[in-house]
């Protein structure tokens, strides 16, 4: 027998799982957040939710919201469990669910105005996103904001119906200024380096279009914390389901899974005020840097490195590839001699130690975590998780063999189909364009350097496009398996 999650609900729900200690009654909110997804609810509301158990800060409970037609479908489920959610946090030996309730409404994507009224209420002290790395509209080559953009153009030329998520930060922080009220902060809580400077490059740029002089006042007046945020959490599906209904008898039309380890570094910048976060584990430091490029390259760059060798060897779950002793050792091989080296020291961190709990936290069985989403929007990630490393190597003069090798493999995921001649669906928002380029790099394998968008200088290094060229080679007359085996014996 299952309970459906509601409100209503919670006393006979609490009788197996926690929830809630404070009555929701009293949260008022304080923030308004675009992007709900999983991981913004398995991280920033768990947090948050955290913090009201402790009978603290209940006017900074979330509103969520949301640009996209798939918000929309988020924002109908919740609503149907009165914007409850259900958290299994799981490490290999134990699961343990939490209903959280920190998010007390969730505006409609289809009403733009109604967004913007909310981001000028004076309650509203923090904007925080979490739209994916693909969503702040970032030429890869240079890392700048791209104000060439179709969906940024049509918001420069029409600023009073913003369609992008920065449009309407830019309305209501106009509204805000024009009626004297104090602008809000806005909080990145996405896995790109510098998340704060990404983001005021995007609202600023913005604004720019249709307003330089208001572009200025929100680079002087605006501020953009940046952050490092941590926690796996897969995407929600049948099997999530079942699980919550069988092993905790709820009935939750969109769980979140995730991990048992969570994290999150933020510069303390918040003018407007902000939740006594420290005292549930948020790290509040002058410089956000270090740790962030710690996660990126070491965690997200790992799981680059898994990524495209399983998909092509068809394994479907993360810990399954981590239970293959090539696939882990090439992880090893890759991280040790070519990421970690170049990693500056973060304070009180062992980069050793981080690197062992991430290789566990990557063989949790529990998390289910697929290798399909891992190997999602490469075109995006690849710059930011592994051609950096590249780039910094090249720099020192360092060799790039095993980092040649996880981009040729990349590349020949990008092809389309795996090993086994099973097809690669669409699996990356340029999915057409790197399909053909890699069609074309089996001949050609210059072809794939050439894009500069992704690779940047690096894709002109002599150095590398001799390695990347070598490896795809090798990957197309030997097999996957072999190469990464010739690789890991150093003979290749």
């Amino acid at each position: 027998m299952t309970t459906k999650l509601a409100a209503q609900n919670l006393d006979a729900i609490s009788t197996s799982t926690a929830t809630p200690s404070y009555d929701r009654s009293t949260l008022s909110a304080g923030i308004v957040h675009f992007g709900v997804g999983n991981f913004h609810r398995a991280h920033q509301a768990v947090y948050l939710d955290s913090l009201f158990n402790t009978g603290r800060d209940h006017g900074w409970a979330i509103i969520g919201a949301g640009v996209l037609p798939s918000d929309e479908k988020m924002r109908r489920v919740l609503a149907s469990q009165d914007f409850l959610t259900t958290v299994v946090e799981q490490s290999a030996s134990r699961s343990a669910a939490r209903v959280t309730g920190a998010m007390i409404d969730f505006l409609s994507p289809n009403d733009p105005a109604a967004i913007i009224r909310t981001l000028s209420d004076p309650a509203i002290r923090i904007v925080s996103l979490t739209i994916t790395e693909g969503g702040y509209f970032i030429d890869p080559a240079t890392g700048e904001f791209d104000a060439r953009d179709p969906e940024i153009m049509a918001d420069g030329a029409t600023p009073e119906s913003p369609k992008t998520v920065f449009g309407v930060i830019v309305a209501g922080l106009k509204r805000r200024r024009q009626a004297g009220i104090e602008p809000f902060t806005v909080m990145s809580c996405d896995n790109i380096p510098h998340n704060g400077v990404v983001a005021r490059n995007a609202v600023a740029g913005l604004a720019k279009l249709s307003d330089p002089e208001f572009s200025q006042w929100i680079i002087d007046q605006v501020a953009f914390p940046n952050g490092m945020v941590d926690r796996i959490t897969p995407a929600t599906g049948d099997r999530e389901r079942e699980i919550l209904s069988r092993d905790f008898g709820i009935e939750d039309s969109w769980p979140v899974f995730c991990e048992d380890f969570t994290q999150w570094v933020l510069e303390d910048n918040f003018p407007a005020g902000r939740p006594a976060l420290e005292r549930v584990g948020v790290q509040f430091v002058p410089d956000v840097t270090p740790y962030e490029h710690m996660k990126i390259r070491i965690l997200n760059g790992g799981h680059a490195i898994i990524a495209y060798p399983a998909g092509l060897l068809d394994i479907h779950f993360v810990h399954e590839a981590m239970e293959h002793p090539m696939i882990r050792s090439f992880l090893q091989k890759i991280e040790q001699e070519e990421i970690i080296p170049v990693v500056p020291p973060v304070p009180d961190t062992d980069l050793q130690e981080y690197f062992k709990k991430i290789e566990e936290r990557f063989a949790n069985p529990k998390i289910g975590d697929t290798i399909r989403r891992l190997c999602l929007d490469g075109s995006n990630r690849q710059p930011k998780f592994i051609i950096s490393s590249i780039a910094d190597r090249l720099k020192s003069n360092e060799g790039v063999t095993g980092l040649a090798l996880a981009s040729a493999l990349w590349c020949r995921y990008c092809y389309g189909t795996t090993e086994s001649g099973q097809t690669i669906e669409p699996n990356d928002p340029n999915w057409d364009r790197l399909r053909s380029v890699a069609h074309a790099a089996k001949d050609n394998a210059m072809a794939w350097l050439k894009m500069e968008d992704i690779y940047g200088d690096v894709g002109s290094s002599e150095v590398f496009r001799k390695h990347f060229t070598i490896m795809l080679k090798a990957i197309w007359s030997e097999g996957v398996k072999q190469v990464i085996t010739r690789y890991l014996e150093g003979k290749i």
